[in-house]
C-alpha cells in the first residue's frame, strides 16, 4: 500500500469514528508509521496537521447539524467540545462567525472528506473555486416587509413562504409605487440584533432616501457601511425551483466551504443580504448576489479578547 492509500485508509477511518476520542498516536499504528513519521505524511497529503483535520471535520458535522432543533450545547458536546465557549472559540476561528450567526445560514450540508484519489487525478486542492469580489459599500436605509424567524431550521421554510406570500399579495405595489425607492432593486436581509439570540429578522425591501414617509406598519433599518465579499449565483432557471436551488447552494457554498479557508470572518455588526435586480427579471438564466459583510481574521481576533 503506497502513501496515499494509507493516508486514505486513515481518513476513512477518522470520518467512521468522528465522535470518538482519537488519537495521533492510534492513527499513526493504524497507518503502519511511526508518530513523527504519519505526521509528516498526513500533512504533505491533505495539507492540513492530523488533528487539525479532525477538529475540522467535527465542526463541518456539527455546522450541517445546526439546520436541526438540537441546542448547540448538545451539538457541541456529540463532537466532543466540553463546553460551549470552547466550541464557539473553535468555530468562530474556523469558520470566521459565531455558531449563532451561522445557525441563520445552515442548510444540512456536509462538506465531502478529503479524497485523495480525485484530488491527485484533477490536480485540486479541494473546495469549489467561486471567487467573490469584494466592494466598500456605504450604509444606506431599507424599507419593506419584514418577519421574524429562527435560527433553529425554522427559518429554512419559514423566508420561502413569506416570499410567496409578498408576490401573492403584490407586496411589489407598496414598495415600488408607494415608497418610490431609491431603485427597482430588491433586498432579502438578515438582521440579528442579538448575536447570541435565537431569532433574527428577515426583511424584504428597498433602498429609500429617508424613513419620512414610509406608511405605519413597515419595518425600517439603517444597514451599516461594510467591506462586503460578493457572491453571484450561477444562472439557472424558474421553473422547478431551480432558481431558488441556486441560490440556496450558493449560500451553502459560502459558509460551508469559503468561509473556513478565506481568511476572512463575518465582520462584527454587519449584516448580509441578498440583492434582486433585473438580472432576476424573467423565467430563464437568472443570477443574483449575496452580500456578505467580512473583515480579515486577524482583525477580528485582535477585536475580541477572549478569542
Amino acid at each position: 500500500m503506497n502513501y496515499m492509500e494509507c493516508i486514505q485508509s486513515t481518513i476513512d477511518y477518522i470520518e467512521q469514528h468522528l465522535k470518538e476520542p482519537l488519537r495521533a498516536e492510534e492513527l499513526a499504528g493504524l497507518a503502519g508509521f511511526s508518530l513523527y513519521h504519519f505526521y509528516k505524511v498526513f500533512q504533505s497529503q491533505t495539507g492540513l496537521p492530523v488533528m487539525d483535520y479532525i477538529r475540522r471535520r467535527r465542526l463541518a458535522y456539527a455546522a450541517a447539524d445546526m439546520a436541526s432543533t438540537r441546542t448547540l450545547l448538545d451539538i457541541a458536546l456529540d463532537y466532543g467540545f466540553e463546553t460551549h465557549a470552547g466550541f464557539t472559540k473553535a468555530f468562530r476561528k474556523t469558520y470566521g462567525l459565531s455558531p449563532e450567526q451561522y445557525r441563520m445560514h445552515a442548510t444540512g450540508y456536509v462538506p465531502e472528506k478529503v479524497d485523495l484519489a480525485k484530488l491527485a487525478n484533477y490536480q485540486l486542492i479541494g473546495g469549489m473555486m467561486m471567487r467573490p469580489t469584494f466592494v466598500i459599500k456605504p450604509e444606506f436605509k431599507l424599507a419593506g416587509y419584514a418577519i421574524e424567524t429562527r435560527v433553529n431550521g425554522d427559518n429554512m421554510t419559514d423566508i420561502p413562504a413569506f416570499w410567496q406570500r409578498y408576490t401573492e399579495e403584490n407586496g411589489e405595489h407598496m414598495l415600488h409605487e408607494v415608497l418610490q425607492p431609491v431603485s427597482h432593486t430588491e433586498y432579502g436581509a438578515c438582521i440579528m440584533n442579538d448575536p447570541h439570540a435565537e431569532h433574527f429578522r428577515y426583511v424584504i425591501g428597498v433602498e429609500v432616501e429617508g424613513f419620512e414617509h414610509v406608511p405605519d406598519g413597515l419595518f425600517t433599518t439603517v444597514i451599516p457601511a461594510s467591506t462586503y465579499a460578493v457572491f453571484t449565483t450561477p444562472p439557472a432557471n424558474r421553473a422547478d425551483g431551480g432558481f431558488r436551488r441556486a441560490i440556496q447552494g450558493t449560500t451553502s457554498y459560502i459558509f460551508n466551504e469559503w468561509f473556513p479557508s478565506s481568511g476572512y470572518a463575518y465582520a462584527s455588526g454587519g449584516v448580509d443580504f441578498e440583492v434582486y435586480d433585473q438580472r432576476c427579471y424573467g423565467d430563464e438564466n437568472l443570477v443574483m448576489d449575496i452580500y456578505i459583510p467580512v473583515e480579515k481574521k486577524e482583525y477580528a481576533e485582535a477585536g475580541n479578547g477572549h478569542m
